[in-house]
């Protein structure tokens, strides 16, 4: 019996581990251009995303046009390669069609 208690708490202790490894807070309204540019491609995308449907959501907007979000992620790319220290927030703000 003692062989499988020991088991499970092997397994409890592991899977509360791999949890508190995924638990992670980004405040989107605080990240800069230049945090954003040095940022690995799948974190750009789940930013971009992010952002994207933020400002359809606030136009009231429930169709996502993926022409749209491209155009949008080159716009703001762009202007952040020349403004690094504006938060990519207001970057999308002063960009957003």
């Amino acid at each position: 019996m003692k062989p499988s208690i020991f088991a499970i708490a092997t397994v409890a202790l592991l899977a509360t581990s791999v949890v508190a490894k995924a638990q992670v807070v980004v405040d989107l309204s605080l990240i800069t251009c230049k945090q954003l540019l040095e940022s690995d491609q799948e974190r750009q995308m789940l930013i971009s995303s992010w952002m994207s449907g933020y400002f359809s959501a606030s136009k009231n907007l429930t169709v996502v046009d993926f022409r749209y979000v491209e155009r949008n992620g080159k716009v703001i790319g762009k202007y952040c390669k020349s403004h690094k220290t504006d938060t990519v927030m207001n970057a999308m703000q002063k960009n957003w069609r």
